[in-house]
C-alpha cells in the first residue's frame, strides 16, 4: 500500500477499552432414495434447504424432494401410531433404505395396529415410558466429567450412557454402576471425545484481553481479524461470554494497526456482522468502497453506526506511534469499538476494514479511522469467511 501521501492527525486516539496487558493504550480502544413423492409433495421447498440437504446427505434433486416429502408423511404416521398402540409405544424411526416409518411396540398384540396406521412394526422388550423413566432416574445422578451424556436410543430399545474411554476412572465406574442398577435397559458405550459448547465468531461482537475489551472485525479461516493495538502475539482472549476463545497469532502496531486471533474448537467462524438490531449482515466479499461512499461499522460499545468514506491512505499519529494506510470516515466510535467491522456496498455485504481509532464520540460526533481488511488478509495469508 502507498503510504507516502498521508496526512498526520495528532489528536487521534485508539478505541480499545482497557489496555491489553502487553500494550499501553489510552482508555479510549448417501442413503437410498425414499418412497416416491407426488407432485403436491414437492411443490415448494426453499432453495437454501434443498442445497443444504443435497450437500450434507448426498442426494440428487429428485431424491431430495422425495426424501423431504417422505419425512413429512412419517411425522403424520408417527402421531397416528402413538394413539393406536397407546402405552405399548416404544419409539419410532425412519428406515433409511425404504423411507418408511418403523414403530417399536412393547406388546406384540399391538403390532397390527401399528401396521394399520401405515408403519412397519418391531416388537421390543421395553416401552418408551419405561425407557424415559430410566433416563429420568439417571438425570438425578451426579455425573463426573468422564461421562459425556446419556439418552434414550429407540432403535436399540435401550438407554445409552456414554463414557470417554480415555477418562474412564473410578468415578466413572461408580456412576456407570449406579446407572445400570436403574434398569436392565441401560447399556454403556465408550466414545473417543467429550462434547463441548460451541459459539459463533461474528463481526462486531465483544472479546476480552485480560481486563481490556475490543471488538471482532471479521471471521476468517481459523479465527478473526481485529486491531493490532488490542493485543500482542500470545495474548489470550475470551469471547463475549467470557468463554476461552484463543490467542493472538499475529499483531502489528504501530506502523500498522491489525492483528488476527486464532480461535479454539469452541468457536465457529461465521460470515456475519452484528447489526445490533437482532439481525446480521452477511459478508460476501471485500470490494473496497470509493471515497464518498456510505459505510457502516459495528462495535461492542456503540453498536451499528454509519457515515461516509472521507479519505484513504491516511496517516494517524497516535500517542503510541504513527499508523499509516488508514481510511478516514465521519462515522462515530467509542472505547471498546476497536477492531470492529466496517462494511459497505449493496446490502452492506462487502468487508472494508477494522476500527483503529479516532476522535470525538457518538454524542457529539467524531472522526474514526479503520485499517483496510485487504492488507490484513494479505499480511497473514488469511481467507475471509463469506456467505
Amino acid at each position: 500500500m502507498n503510504r507516502t501521501s498521508a496526512v498526520r492527525h495528532a489528536t487521534a486516539v485508539l478505541l480499545a477499552v482497557g489496555a491489553a496487558t502487553a500494550l499501553s493504550v489510552p482508555a479510549i480502544a448417501a442413503p437410498a432414495a425414499p418412497q416416491g413423492a407426488s407432485p403436491a409433495d414437492t411443490e415448494s421447498y426453499p432453495a437454501e434447504l434443498l442445497q443444504a440437504v443435497q450437500r450434507d446427505l448426498g442426494l440428487n434433486a429428485e431424491q431430495i424432494t422425495a426424501r423431504l416429502a417422505s419425512d413429512a408423511r412419517a411425522g403424520e404416521v408417527e402421531s397416528a401410531v402413538r394413539s393406536a398402540v397407546g402405552s405399548a409405544y416404544a419409539g419410532s424411526w425412519i428406515n433409511q433404505a425404504t423411507g418408511k416409518l418403523v414403530v417399536a411396540v412393547a406388546d406384540p398384540a399391538k403390532a397390527g395396529a401399528a401396521k394399520a396406521a401405515g408403519a412397519d412394526a418391531k416388537y421390543v422388550a421395553f416401552s418408551h415410558q419405561q425407557l424415559s423413566g430410566a433416563k429420568s432416574s439417571i438425570d438425578t445422578l451426579a455425573a463426573p466429567k468422564s461421562i459425556t451424556g446419556w439418552r434414550v436410543d429407540e432403535q436399540t430399545n435401550s438407554v445409552v450412557v456414554e463414557v470417554n474411554r480415555s477418562q474412564r476412572d473410578a468415578a466413572a465406574e461408580s456412576f456407570l454402576a449406579a446407572a445400570k442398577s436403574v434398569s436392565p435397559a441401560v447399556r454403556v458405550v465408550e466414545v473417543d471425545q467429550s462434547p463441548t459448547t460451541l459459539y459463533d465468531t461474528r463481526g462486531g461482537d465483544a472479546y476480552y484481553i485480560g481486563s481490556g475489551r475490543c471488538s471482532v472485525g471479521f471471521a476468517v479461516s481459523g479465527g478473526f481479524v481485529t486491531a493490532g493495538h488490542c493485543g500482542r502475539v500470545g495474548n489470550a482472549t475470551t469471547g463475549f461470554n467470557r468463554v476461552s476463545q484463543g490467542s493472538f497469532a499475529g499483531s502489528s502496531f504501530p506502523g500498522n494497526d491489525y492483528a488476527w486471533v486464532r480461535t479454539n474448537s469452541n468457536w465457529t467462524s461465521r460470515p456475519w456482522v452484528n447489526r445490533y438490531n437482532g439481525s446480521n449482515v452477511t459478508v460476501t466479499g471485500s470490494t473496497s468502497a470509493a471515497v464518498g461512499a456510505a459505510i457502516c461499522r459495528s462495535g461492542s460499545t456503540t453498536g451499528w453506526r454509519c457515515g461516509t468514506v472521507q479519505a484513504k491512505n491516511s496517516t494517524v499519529n497516535y500517542p503510541q506511534g504513527t499508523v499509516s494506510g488508514l481510511t478516514r470516515t465521519n462515522a462515530c466510535a467509542e472505547p471498546g469499538d476497536s477492531g470492529g467491522s466496517w462494511v459497505a456496498g449493496s446490502g452492506y455485504s462487502q468487508a472494508q476494514g477494522v476500527t483503529s481509532g479516532g476522535s470525538g464520540n457518538c454524542s457529539s460526533g467524531g472522526t474514526t479511522y479503520f485499517q483496510p481488511v485487504g492488507e490484513i488478509l494479505s499480511a497473514y495469508g488469511l481467507s475471509l469467511t463469506r456467505g
